[in-house]
């Protein structure tokens, strides 16, 4: 079973599926994805996240704020908390720093990347952290706030090994896109190749970042196995043993997926 641990079912284009979410489940479906992160990005769209896929056995979704959305409301620890439960989220975020799309004073990302430590170790639930061009501080504040009690993934990871090592270092996982695809992505491969067998997952981020052959079009979950295909190349495995054993990582850092 193909496990998608990063996707936003609510932004994917139903265009092609005449509008029809339904299908495009049933698509997702058939090509073996057996369950699907859907992650907030921000608290003004999540009531309208959690509908979408309420009622989808196969699809655990997050709360969080994105640190590109600059002027989203501002979330508080104890309403993450509150939503959190309320929702029955397996992971707090997105959340984290991005100084590639930010300039000047950014001590607001930093400080609601604070709230959302805070809340997952109140929460008891993993952290999902979206990290680039930040490197230091990113690891800095996981330290300083004691971001390994709650733990989580270094989703769509693009940074070096070692960024990669302090992260598992501190009990994290590290997620690999379709940017592990990619033809400029050597690096990143080496990266993936060194991840620990037992920390790796792997996501499609969808709509965004679609892995060869689809790159530069839409994504979906169902391209997740291209990123299966490229980590087993990778890894000497097979794809259905990659697709096992990110299956199992997912399980054992957000809970057992569709039931299983």
């Amino acid at each position: 079973m193909l496990v998608d641990s990063h996707c936003h079912l609510d932004r994917v284009d139903l265009t092609p599926y005449a509008g029809r979410f339904d299908a495009l489940m049933q698509a997702i479906r058939a090509a073996g994805v057996g369950h699907m992160l859907c992650v907030c990005i921000d608290l003004e769209d999540f009531d309208a996240m959690r509908t979408r896929v309420a009622g989808q056995p196969d699809v655990s979704i997050s709360v969080g704020v994105h640190p590109n959305e600059r002027d989203a409301r501002e979330p508080t620890v104890e309403e993450l908390v509150r939503l959190a439960a309320e929702s029955g989220a397996v992971a707090i975020g997105e959340t984290g720093l991005d100084y590639h799309y930010n300039q000047g004073d950014l001590e607001w990302q930093r400080e609601r990347f604070r709230v959302h430590i805070d809340a997952a170790r109140r929460s008891a639930l993993p952290l999902i952290i979206h990290t680039r061009d930040a490197r230091e501080d990113t690891i800095a504040i996981m330290r300083e706030t004691g971001a390994d009690a709650a733990g989580g993934v270094m989703h769509c990871f693009t940074e070096t090994w070692d960024m990669a090592r302090q992260a598992l270092d501190l009990g994290f996982y590290i997620s690999f896109s379709g940017i592990v695809t990619f033809r400029n992505a050597e690096a990143l491969r080496d990266v993936a190749r060194r991840v620990p067998p037992e920390r790796l997952l792997i996501e499609t981020d969808s709509p965004y970042l679609a892995p060869m052959p689809h790159r530069g079009k839409r994504n979906e979950p169902r391209f997740v196995v291209h990123v299966a295909e490229k980590i087993a190349e990778l890894r000497g495995m097979t794809t259905a043993a990659v697709a096992e054993l990110t299956a199992q990582n997912y399980a054992a850092l957000f809970g057992a997926p569709n039931g299983h």
